[in-house]
């Protein structure tokens, strides 16, 4: 894995793939799953970083246009961890990212489950998930 706030923007590939750093050790089986993707994988830990390092350095890093499929990854419930995939909502609202697949996974029991989008949106919002949950 490389530590994606130490890469070089240009040293990227047509798939990229971000975890949770935990990933590897929490939810190794799952993990595996995701190096049969690619072995182009990058790794942040957002309790030690803000987000903010990390939507700047990703929309360098799709600048360069190689990336064809953006893929995150972290492990299920943590709070730190859920703030990875709001970093696509954020791209969204800096970049054209329709040349891009984009792809959601949580780790869960050694299995990536993927989460819609629309998922990641309407947990951002907690007034909108209360009205969803009546």
């Amino acid at each position: 894995m490389k530590d994606l706030l130490k890469t070089n923007c240009f040293d990227v590939e047509e798939t990229m793939i971000i975890v949770g750093s935990c990933l590897e050790n929490m939810q190794s089986e799952a993990y595996k799953e995701l190096t049969k993707i690619s072995n182009n994988i990058y790794e942040v830990c957002l309790e030690k970083e803000h987000v903010n390092m990390v939507v700047t350095k990703v929309i360098g890093m799709l600048a360069r246009e190689k990336v064809k499929k953006l893929i995150f990854a972290t492990v299920d419930k943590s709070p730190h961890c859920t703030q990875l995939h709001y970093v696509v909502k954020e791209l969204e609202n800096a970049i054209n990212l329709d040349n891009i697949q984009i792809i959601n996974y949580v780790a869960v029991d050694n299995k990536l489950i993927e989460i819609p989008i629309e998922v990641i949106g309407i947990s951002k919002n907690l007034s909108k998930l209360k009205e969803k949950l009546k």
